[in-house]
């Protein structure tokens, strides 16, 4: 199958769609752009609002990002400039919350680090804070006390490690 070219013209919708659909056409691929895509925005926004907000980029590439995609299809493209805006309204919002400083540190994921631990644990991590969260469960009296004190311990080393490495 010869693949789309896409290149019909920056205004062809038929062409990108043809073009994105002949790469992404695994029904979980397709899952997971749907739930991340927006999410990847908005983080790309909130980073641009920290790194250049006196250039206003984050702005701009909201507007630029929605007025193409409004001149792609009016209908569907007046809710994704909407999207577009509400991500860079959001990340506006965050970055001043965050400021430069927290909202730039950021660490390697752990996949890097550890791979077994990334793949294995996280989905279980994740499981163990939404109950914690919402139920106040704990497999143990105290265990979220213990391990919130050993991520702080693990963090604080973090920090001295990148602390040294920069001076």
């Amino acid at each position: 199958m010869a693949k789309p070219s896409g290149g019909g013209g920056l205004l062809d919708l038929e062409g990108h769609f043809a073009f994105y659909g002949a790469y992404h056409s695994n029904p979980v691929n397709i899952g997971i752009h749907e739930l991340f895509v927006w999410p990847i925005f908005l983080t790309a926004q909130l980073l641009l609002h920290i790194a250049a907000p006196s250039v206003h980029a984050a702005g701009i590439v909201a507007a630029v990002y929605g007025a193409y995609y409004f001149l792609l299809d009016r209908r569907a493209g007046a809710l994704a400039a909407l999207l577009c805006f509400l991500c860079w309204a959001a990340s506006g919002a965050l970055a001043a919350r965050l400021g430069f400083s927290l909202g730039w540190k950021k660490r390697a994921p752990a996949l890097l680090d550890n791979l077994v631990q990334a793949f294995l644990m996280a989905p279980f991590f994740v499981l163990l804070e939404i109950l914690h969260t919402f139920g106040g469960y704990e497999p143990y009296p105290g265990f979220h006390d213990k391990v919130s004190k050993l991520i702080e311990e693990a963090r604080k080393e973090w920090e001295d490690k990148k602390s040294k490495k920069l001076s």
